[in-house]
């Protein structure tokens, strides 16, 4: 495998995340509202359990599917919040959901299989489908219909070759939260046609209007549902790099095969902290989720009083996906024109599919005091 058959078998992202480092010089008073890292340090309950557990010797290597200690309090969270009995053998700790998705991936693919994935969609989806040699087949969907999953736009795409269906819940970019309509078109589908799905529950605790449900937890979908879940948003654990995948046995020692030869163990440390993490997961809940839920419902409100702007609100996560049509400019334009005259960053829509382009995700990962000023200066702009 040369050089020039990587470059040109991986699908290259038409914008980045972030501006390059120099072009950060620039300015000194520049807001950054591009990245979906959490601003506020883990709590000092989990950090203590980690540092306590570092100096008590975990600090080797662990049981390659997981601390035993962290399965069992993943399965007595996960019995508790949601109803469902699983086994150690429904369980993989994985070093991140990112990680975790790859390997899902890397194990289920053929050559040429076909991946679906719903546009806008988390811009990593499509290389860690390539990487296994996947294709990946994006379905746009709509803002005017509030980017709802249409169950017969959904059929046209699926072929021989499909195989799976990637279904983020809520969504990152756009926020979107689906709920039971949307899941049964899902569910019907995945059956119909002996699909899988992967679905990336990793903001779970950011849904603001009732609570979440497992897309697993609807009939017949336990034993094709490959479920990742993450500790970095949840629990506000970006850095620590822990996660876990839920599925039936066959398919966790599937993909167990491919971790083991790529990590061997997930970070003992980072997992002595999510054992507190679950443990504590209320008091989390209740300190953390309402300062970003505050975030995102203040810039609900100022993105509605932005006239060259237009929003789909979202019910989940703490990301909020603009469209800035009205204004003609491309995205490029419009987000070097964010920088120079605002001095903001914002990810650019077409970094998450192709119909995203004429949008931009901004990340309510800042002080509200920035989110205001950002606006401010958005508000001044004219067209």
């Amino acid at each position: 495998m040369n050089r020039r058959f990587v470059a040109e078998r991986f699908s290259k992202p038409k914008a980045k995340l972030a501006l390059d480092p120099e072009a950060l010089k620039k300015y000194d008073d520049i807001i950054d509202l591009s990245i979906g890292d959490t601003d506020i340090v883990t709590d000092k309950a989990i950090i203590d359990k980690a540092y306590n557990d570092a100096l008590a010797g975990y600090t080797r290597y662990g049981e390659p599917k997981g601390d035993p200690e962290l399965i069992d309090a993943i399965i007595k969270a996960w019995g508790e919040d949601f109803g469902e009995k699983i086994a150690p053998q429904n369980v993989l700790v994985t070093a991140s959901s990112l990680l975790g998705m790859t390997i899902a991936m890397a194990a289920v693919l053929d050559p040429g299989d076909e991946v679906i994935v719903f546009a806008p969609y988390f811009t990593l989806y499509r290389p860690q489908a390539e990487f296994s040699g996947g294709v990946v087949r994006e379905v746009p969907l709509d803002p005017a219909n509030n980017y709802r999953i249409d169950e017969e736009q959904l059929r046209s795409f699926i072929n021989e070759k499909t195989k799976v269906i990637v279904f983020n819940n809520p969504v990152n970019p756009t926020g979107i939260a689906y709920g039971k309509e949307d899941m049964e078109i899902i569910r019907k589908v995945a059956i119909e046609y002996d699909l899988l799905v992967m679905a990336d529950e990793i903001y779970t605790f950011y849904l603001y209007d009732g609570e979440f449900s497992p897309i697993r937890l609807m009939p017949g979908m336990a034993e094709r549902t490959i479920t990742l879940n993450s500790f970095s948003k949840n629990f506000l654990m970006t850095g620590w790099r822990v996660g876990y995948i839920i599925a039936e046995p066959y398919l966790i020692d599937a993909i167990y095969s491919v971790s083991d030869f790529l990590i061997y163990s997930t970070p003992s440390i980072s997992q002595r902290a999510a054992i507190k993490a679950l443990e504590i997961r209320k008091d989390v809940y209740e300190k953390y989720v309402p300062i970003y839920r505050d975030r995102v419902f203040y810039s609900i409100d100022r993105i509605k009083r932005i006239l060259y702007l237009d929003l789909v609100p979202p019910g989940g996560t703490f990301y909020i996906f603009p469209s800035f049509r009205r204004t003609g400019l491309s995205t490029k334009e419009f987000t070097d024109l964010l920088f120079e005259k605002c001095h903001i960053i914002v990810a650019a829509g077409n970094l998450f599919g192709d119909c995203g382009d004429g949008s931009f995700r901004i990340a309510c990962t800042v002080p509200k005091e920035q989110l205001e000023e950002a606006y401010d200066r958005m508000e001044k702009l004219t067209f």
